[in-house]
């Protein structure tokens, strides 16, 4: 069959949609006819190049390039044919995906990690996680999925592993959501910084990510939670998530929580800008306490090694610098319970989707991302 995806050709290029023919699903694979996509900041790092794989890492897989690439790791949709060992769902399920699948059999997913299970190692070159083999094409052309997802087509060829079933009567949008941004940004606060009630908590970069590490430090108690944007704009939503102040600059920011902990500083730092770059985990370690920790969520760019830190601060502060994949949860018992969240109205979904798009106007929405006009722009199928 064919679809239309939104795909990447190369660096700095715009998204170009395509017609891709899909082959026919393998035994543990399913097409599910994609409802809705989140535009995740991490598919503007493949455009970036932040997010690409170098070339020797490309060829060791046995992949035969890296781009051209359909976008989209983000998103929710309807099963619509499912090969025959498949048996975690049918047709007809709604379900949504996971950017990290999850097996259930290597050492991480038997031990409840299932963030770091071991087929995550194939999710950004490569064929399919079964076999290898390329079921997406472009004429001729063989073409990768983000996280062996790519959520910008209107159906996607998938691993069972890649999906959860949810409820049905639960909207595909906070589905889509759920599956990638809240969960990071919630599990950020909640399962690798550890907030507690009382707890004072930073937030540097209020994007999809961040606004749900505010959202997930409210939600576990927090009493007072410092946001940090360059682009003031992202105040009032800032505030609508949970935000209990709001600085334009980390050396502001500093400066009041010493006031409002009498010294003591911060229990947690959880950075989630757009890009993460080396000079953040200076400002990042001051701003903690002693025994405080700093969580690396936002993503860098896979070439960068410099990294400012206070070492001595490190050590005798007894500080720790943690990084998060998938807010340090297991993918398939986080999803439902957030959409659980979302259902007794503690978790605000519907509040993240600033605009929607078509699929023809991909590029309009990450302009608008890049224009820190979005907090998620989300595109919606018909």
């Amino acid at each position: 069959m064919k679809t239309r995806a939104a795909v990447l050709w190369g660096q700095n290029e715009a998204w170009k949609i395509e017609d891709v023919e899909l082959g026919e699903p393998g035994p543990s694979e399913v097409i599910v006819k994609t409802a809705v996509a989140g535009m995740c900041h991490s598919d503007e790092h493949l455009v970036t190049g932040d997010l690409a794989v170098p070339q020797e890492v490309v060829e060791m897989v046995g992949a035969p390039h890296f781009l051209p690439m359909i976008g989209g790791h983000e998103g929710a949709g309807v099963i619509t044919q499912v090969g025959s060992n498949v048996t975690s769902v049918a047709v007809g399920d709604h379900v949504s995906v996971s950017f990290i699948p999850s097996c259930g059999r290597c050492h991480w997913c038997s031990t409840g990690r299932q963030n770091l299970c071991d087929m995550g190692a194939g999710t950004l070159a490569g064929g399919m996680l079964s076999d290898g083999q390329y079921r997406h094409h472009i004429g001729e052309t063989p073409v990768n999925r983000m996280a062996q997802l790519g959520t910008f087509s209107e159906h996607m060829l998938v691993d069972e592993a890649s999906v959860i079933k949810v409820e049905p009567d639960l909207p595909l949008d906070a589905v889509a959501l759920v599956s990638c941004g809240v969960a990071t940004g919630v599990g950020s606060a909640q399962n690798r910084a550890g907030v507690k009630a009382g707890d004072t908590v930073v937030v540097v970069g209020v994007g999809g990510i961040g606004a749900n590490a505010i959202q997930g430090a409210r939600m576990a108690g927090a009493a007072n939670i410092v946001a940090v944007d360059t682009n003031p704009d992202k105040k009032e939503k800032a505030e609508e998530f949970g935000a209990t102040h709001f600085f334009s600059s980390f050396d502001d920011a500093i400066l009041t929580v010493m006031e409002m902990t009498h010294g003591i500083m911060a229990d947690s730092c959880i950075l989630t800008p757009g890009v993460t770059t080396g000079d953040l985990l200076e400002p990042a370690i001051n701003v903690i306490s002693k025994d405080g920790t700093v969580v690396v969520t936002g993503l860098a760019p896979m070439a960068q090694r410099d990294v400012t830190l206070d070492l001595f601060s490190l050590a005798m502060y007894n500080k720790e610098i943690k990084g998060s994949i998938f807010g340090s949860s297991s993918p398939r018992s986080e999803i439902p319970r957030l959409l659980r969240e979302y259902q007794r109205g503690n978790l605000k979904l519907d509040e993240l989707i600033t605009k929607t798009y078509t699929l023809d106007e991909i590029n309009e929405g990450y302009q608008d991302m890049r224009d820190g006009k979005n907090i998620r722009g989300v595109i919606v199928f018909d």
